[in-house]
């Protein structure tokens, strides 16, 4: 075979190989979730009992991370493609710029908490001005929940400190004494309870009653070249959520499985969370207007940013049938 020959075929299968990695039929979808995070069980579900292998789709874990702001940056690397993720970091990554994701569908609702050592002085949330409070990031969905907690509170700005550490640092760090308190997204604040270190200060759903807080995103590149993928990622999910509320005990052992935690604490963390699909536009709308009150966003039409950032159409589609 000539070298002229040999390269035009070599040329022909690269091409051949880049076609068929455009159209979907080789590469599998990548995800990430959050370090865990009982809020995110649908995934996990989903993963353990093959429901994207039901759909004929190959999902990739690309990336478990510490934190929403980490998950973005992996976004906005081209490193996913669909993630569970938490609302806030979303919303803000979005708004300024840094990511372009859509919320395909919500994954959970309240399911974080305040956590205070067990024999901690504290007993109001008012106790925390002037002393060091953990979250897991800033324009994290518990950032914002500590920040909507002290203003209720009416704690002056600037009163309470705030540090920023990874969840499974938090415990330690709270035991040790370096902290006063934390908020961190379930099973945390459960682990917290059941080895004996904290006690709950104030639940989520307490500050802001069924709040938004994780979501399920896609890339809008990824959106726009394989929404067919993307309608039975988010069949996948309505199906795994589905599954937990209609059966407990096994998605209970699942989140046993994907947090390595015991299963006690499995379950006082998944009785503080509720597990829903369906997307909460006043929340989001909330999240848009008090994060620019903070400095974290500039937008300046909450609604029309809100009706681009929910791309319901999918799940809608998937309800309908």
């Amino acid at each position: 075979m000539s070298k002229s020959l040999s390269m035009a075929l070599a040329l022909v299968m690269l091409i051949a190989s880049a076609t068929v990695v455009a159209a979907g039929q080789t590469r599998p979808i990548r995800i990430g979730y959050l370090q865990a995070d009982i809020h995110q069980l649908a995934c996990w579900v989903a993963l353990d009992k093959g429901f994207y292998q039901d759909e004929g789709l190959k999902v990739e874990v690309a990336g478990v991370f510490k934190a929403g702001p980490e998950e973005m940056s992996a976004f906005i690397a081209g490193e996913l493609d669909m993630g569970y993720v938490g609302e806030a970091p979303a919303t803000t990554a979005v708004a300024n710029g840094a990511a372009k994701v859509v919320v395909l569908a919500q994954v959970n609702t309240e399911g974080s908490a305040v956590v205070v050592a067990k024999h901690s002085p504290i007993k109001r949330v008012q106790d925390l001005a002037g002393r060091l409070s953990a979250v897991p990031g800033h324009s994290t969905v518990q950032d914002f929940l500590l920040k909507k907690a002290l203003a209720q509170a009416a704690v002056p700005a600037g009163k309470a400190k705030v540090v920023v550490i990874k969840p499974p640092e938090m415990i330690p760090a709270l035991r040790s004494g370096q902290i006063a308190s934390f908020i961190a997204w379930e099973p945390y604040p459960a682990r917290a309870q059941s080895s004996g270190v904290g006690r709950v200060l104030v639940r989520s759903g307490e500050i802001w009653p069924d709040h938004p807080c994780c979501v399920l995103v896609a890339d809008q590149r990824f959106l726009k070249t394989r929404r067919a993928e993307a309608l039975k990622m988010v069949r996948a999910h309505v199906r795994a959520t589905d599954f937990i509320r209609r059966h407990p005990e096994q998605a209970l052992a699942i989140g046993v499985k994907y947090t390595g935690m015991d299963a006690a604490t499995v379950r006082l963390a998944m009785a503080n969370v509720k597990y829903t699909y369906h997307i909460s536009v006043d929340g989001e709308k909330q999240y848009v207007r008090f994060l620019a009150k903070l400095g974290y966003i500039k937008v300046k039409d909450a609604d029309a940013f809100v009706k681009r950032f929910l791309h319901g159409e999918l799940l809608a589609e998937v309800l309908q049938k």
